[in-house]
């Protein structure tokens, strides 16, 4: 069975953030992940991981005004200084946190950014970053996003991906690959997986239809899992979904 890391950006959300940690420990996790932890301090998110006795295994470089329906700004050609000024921000709570890995997300190709163009300046950001990182000892993850959801995502395919990767020439870079999102975009999950397993660094999980907890959708979970451990994944599982009623009462699948 994979090993699994509840997103908390995503699960326990009837509680403030730093409560949500004590929530996921007595749940049973032993990790968690975190979309963006900015607005809580390093030192209370520290102790709340050391409370609890948790590892913090991901969150997103800074992605530009969320609340305004912005999802990442690294193929942005207007707004590259504001992508690499805000590394130092994540590597600064990655140090304090103990954190791995952090996931770059590409964007929405702003209206009359030609393809090309949005692509020129995601590898070039891509570069910077993943050099960044290395010299802390962290993986940077790119993660493909399905178009459903969010319309005009630069970054939506496995192959897209895989080939960013290759262009970039980075050995610190991986593939973020999100179950939800690929079977939107693509389906073939078992094979895709088994295909690119030494390329991904990280996995997260939700069902389809929906976006919510296993077993509430049309995704074969139990065979996923299984099929995870066959083809050698060692790497956290991220439970990024949408909970159906409350967290804890959608949690049975963990314990099959």
């Amino acid at each position: 069975m994979p090993r699994f890391a509840a997103n908390l950006s995503m699960l326990f959300t009837e509680a403030p953030l730093p409560e949500r940690f004590e929530r996921a420990a007595r749940a049973g996790f032993m990790a968690v992940e975190i979309q963006f932890p900015y607005e809580t301090s390093a030192e209370e998110l520290q102790q709340a991981l050391f409370c609890n006795k948790l590892s913090l295994v991901l969150f997103n470089l800074p992605a530009g005004d969320w609340a305004a329906g912005e999802r990442g700004i690294a193929c942005h050609p207007e707004r590259v200084d504001e992508f690499r000024q805000g590394i130092d921000p994540a590597l600064a709570y990655a140090a304090a946190l103990g954190v791995p890995q952090l996931n770059c997300l590409a964007g929405i190709r702003p209206p009359l950014v030609p393809a090309d163009t949005a692509r020129h300046v995601l590898v070039s950001n891509l570069r910077h970053a993943a050099l960044r990182l290395k010299a802390h000892g962290l993986k940077l993850l790119i993660e493909p996003i399905n178009t459903y959801d969010i319309p005009g995502f630069f970054l939506h395919g496995t192959r897209q991906a895989l080939d960013l990767i290759e262009e970039v020439g980075a050995d610190n870079l991986f593939l973020q690959y999100d179950v939800h999102h690929m079977q939107r975009m693509e389906g073939d999950l078992a094979n895709t997986l088994a295909a690119n397993i030494e390329k991904i660094g990280h996995i997260q999980i939700a069902d389809n239809p929906g976006r919510h907890e296993p077993g509430t959708g049309e995704i074969n979970f139990g065979f996923l899992f299984a099929h995870l451990d066959r083809i050698g994944y060692k790497e956290w599982v991220g439970c990024e979904y949408k909970p159906s009623s409350t967290t804890e009462a959608g949690l049975g699948w963990l314990k099959h």
